[in-house]
């Protein structure tokens, strides 16, 4: 699917920030971010990355943080809280 397909079937684009030990020095903490578009609450495709992660890489996850938000949604309407006039 394309992004526009992603979009109106839900999807929402989610950034994680997953922090992982350096393999050579595991007292220090490196952080990576991510970002695709992944199905909220659920988060296949996260979960498929950190899988591949904890299988492939050397760098200890240590945690992830994510967050995610709608792009196409209802418009929101408001009233206006004044009205000018100008002559």
């Amino acid at each position: 699917m394309n992004e526009i397909e992603k979009q109106l079937n839900d999807y929402r684009l989610t950034t994680a920030e997953i922090l992982y030990r350096l393999p050579d020095h595991p007292a220090l903490l490196q952080s990576y971010l991510w970002q695709e578009y992944d199905l909220a609450p659920r988060f296949p495709m996260l979960h498929k990355f950190l899988d591949f992660w904890s299988r492939n890489l050397d760098g200890k996850l240590h945690s992830v943080q994510v967050a995610n938000v709608q792009l196409i949604q209802a418009p929101e309407a408001r009233y206006a809280s004044a009205q000018l006039r100008l002559q």
